[in-house]
């Protein structure tokens, strides 16, 4: 297995990481996979990286990137004050797929998380996304709550 490397995402990356998100039939749905990188993108990249609190990585291959996810670092009151690891927007590119290049970035989240301080990670994923729940479970998360979302708008422009 070649070697994987993890590094901070860039603003460069936001056309790659938006394929990968839009790479699926529900990111077909809900991304804007256009030439040009979306404005709302650029925001909430910019935003993401100027949070001490959110690390967005890429994972490469001899430069090429092979997959990206999120890390919102969560502090709070319950459990005595523990930090939480939230790992989100769990990507890999589909000819990297079934390989064990996703269990290594999970294993590389985990221990980012581990490495803050955090006693707890977290991630929640789509009950349509059989595939990756049954990913999860075998890397040892455990459905352990019921989720619930509210869209609050109901269209993107």
């Amino acid at each position: 297995m070649n070697t994987v490397n993890a590094r901070k995402m860039r603003k460069a990356d936001l056309g790659v990481v938006v394929s990968l998100l839009a790479d699926d039939e529900l990111g077909r749905s809900r991304e804007d996979k256009t030439k040009v990188v979306h404005a709302d993108y650029t925001r909430a990249f910019e935003q993401i990286d100027n949070d001490l609190n959110q690390y967005a990585a890429i994972f490469e291959i001899n430069g090429e990137t092979i997959g990206c996810l999120q890390i919102t670092f969560i502090p709070g009151l319950s459990r005595r004050g523990s930090l939480r690891g939230q790992i989100e927007g769990v990507r890999i590119a589909r000819d990297f797929r079934g390989r064990g290049y996703g269990a290594r970035m999970i294993a590389w989240a985990i221990k980012e998380c581990r490495d803050r301080g955090c006693r707890m990670v977290q991630l929640t994923s789509d009950k349509k996304r059989e595939n990756a729940i049954q990913f999860y479970e075998k890397l040892g998360f455990v459905r352990s709550h019921e989720g619930f979302k509210l869209t609050l708008e109901s269209e993107l422009e």
